[in-house]
């Protein structure tokens, strides 16, 4: 099958599409015929080791001290279930699913994977039944983290929300999910994206590149910082006195319990992925060259199989 790997840290170009061997699963395990991936901010993360300082050297312990133990990127996915395990009774041959692997064996940077049905670290359920494989594969991470954080500053109605870095993988899931609960949102992105964010449900939008969000004239109960690019120091000038910040820097926990409610807000129409741009596996450097430049908007996906 075809695969991309990585031998070592760096810069786009470690990524390689190689020929390996197709896996085979193990008793609770079941082997996924991979249709989209995406490029995600920890696959960049993991491919570059751009760890902060503090956490440079346990990361390393963790991911591989002189070169990546995993060796195939890619957290999240959609596809197909294409064999199992005897073990495996949850899902049937041809299920529609979407998921994550957090490189629990390897990534889904390749045309099959082999994953536990059920297991602490990530998460499969059958697809979206209105989304396509390519908005399946760009639904859960994201969206898990916008949602596990939301609620972790107990996101209610009528509460005021800036979401900084609203364009972004978790902002755009972030303005939604903030409107389903019946927040005000007010989101901070750059000037091209200011029509997009008030699509998704933001009722004001501050443009970055003409106005600090800290000077606005007004208050707000949560400050979620999206791309872990503002700090609580700044947030605080337009926080209420017990207002919460938030932050992608924050650690999260995926669950299946919040896949299973974010597929449903799908199938709702109430949450929709926006993907900025698709690119074919063979195109992985690019997409990654891409989303390095910092700019994305929304999700960037791969296709890996039809």
């Amino acid at each position: 099958m075809k695969a991309v790997i990585y031998k070592k840290y760096g810069a786009p170009d470690v990524l390689e599409l190689k020929e390996i061997d197709k896996p085979t699963p193990k008793d609770n395990e079941v082997l996924i015929k991979i249709f989209a991936a995406t490029v995600t901010s920890g696959d960049v993360r993991l491919r570059s080791s751009d760890f902060p300082p503090l956490f440079w050297l346990p990361a390393r312990l963790i991911f591989g001290l002189f070169k990546p133990k995993k060796k195939i990127l890619g957290h999240e996915f959609s596809g197909i279930i294409e064999g199992k395990g005897r073990n495996a009774t949850k899902f049937k041959i041809g299920d529609e699913v979407f998921g994550t692997t957090t490189m629990q064996n390897s990534g889904s940077y390749a045309e099959f994977t082999c994953l536990p049905e059920q297991w602490k670290h990530g998460v499969i359920d059958l697809k979206p039944t209105n989304l396509n494989f390519k908005e399946a594969a760009a639904l859960p991470i994201g969206s898990m983290t916008a949602l596990f954080l939301l609620e972790k500053a107990k996101i209610s109605e009528g509460k005021n929300v800036l979401i900084y870095g609203a364009s972004g993988s978790v902002g755009s899931y972030a303005v939604q999910v903030a409107k389903y609960f019946g927040a005000s949102v007010t989101g901070v992105c750059g000037t091209s994206n200011i029509n997009m964010i008030k699509s998704l449900g933001a009722v004001k939008v501050i443009d970055y590149k003409k106005e600090d969000y800290t000077l606005f004239n007004g208050k707000f109960d949560i400050v979620f910082d999206a791309v872990g690019k503002t700090t609580k120091s700044k947030a605080k000038k337009v926080l209420k006195k017990d207002g919460v910040f938030i932050s992608v820097k924050m650690l999260t926990k995926e669950k299946r319990e919040h896949l299973l409610r974010l597929k449903e807000l799908a199938e709702k129409e109430k949450l929709k992925p926006f993907i900025d741009s698709c690119y074919q596996l063979e195109d992985i450097v690019s997409a990654h060259e891409y989303v390095d430049q910092g700019h994305k908007r929304g999700n960037v996906v791969i296709e890996i199989s039809q």
